[in-house]
């Protein structure tokens, strides 16, 4: 999506460690414009089967889920929370995932009545690096019963091996940009 390509090398920053930021428009201020075009992407690559429910992860994905959502028709958004409040009642799925940026374990739970048996689910997130967050996710659903259709990342660090395990696991995966190298000197490289 060269769209997402030319505003990640304008305003994206690459920082230590491998963290690219990208927070003037994707994860912290939102160019909600660029988020529309993103969630129409997705559609494109994912209509056409079958989708009824978007599964995320707070905080960032859930905007992203939601344009995607918007998409598709309003089919609704389930986002897998990182921490339990008094406000979850009954049954939930658990798994626990592990933050590259925040560099801790959290566990994620997603109340039973939001997926199940019958679902068909697309997952939707910003960032795939190492890959914990959408195994976690990946397990939630196969919890649940539901039917796992495919995942949607926005900006997949091809240079970690997150995006290459998904792969390996028959998963159909879609980032819409595929950052192949990125350093401070040089800046951010993508896959073609």
């Amino acid at each position: 999506m060269q769209l997402l390509k030319d505003r990640i090398l304008k305003d994206g920053v690459v920082k230590a460690g491998g963290v690219l930021k990208v927070d003037s428009f994707l994860n912290h201020q939102i160019d909600v414009s660029l988020y529309r075009e993103i969630g129409k992407e997705f559609y494109r690559r994912f209509e056409n089967m079958g989708i009824n429910k978007i599964l995320t992860i707070e905080a960032s994905g859930i905007g992203i889920a939601c344009v995607t959502a918007e998409a598709f028709g309003d089919c609704p958004v389930v986002f897998a929370k990182k921490a339990e409040s008094k406000n979850l009642d009954g049954e939930l799925y658990t798994t626990k995932v592990t933050s590259f940026t925040k560099g801790r374990e959290y566990n994620v739970i997603v109340s039973k009545k939001f997926i199940g048996k019958g679902d068909r689910v697309l997952i939707i997130d910003d960032f795939l690096a190492n890959g914990c967050a959408l195994i976690g996710l990946m397990e939630l659903v196969e919890q649940s019963g539901a039917e796992l259709v495919g995942a949607g990342i926005v900006i997949e660090k091809g240079f970690q091996r997150g995006g290459e395990i998904i792969r390996q696991k028959g998963i159909k995966l879609e980032s819409l940009a595929i950052v192949e190298s990125m350093d401070e000197e040089n800046g951010v490289v993508f896959r073609n």
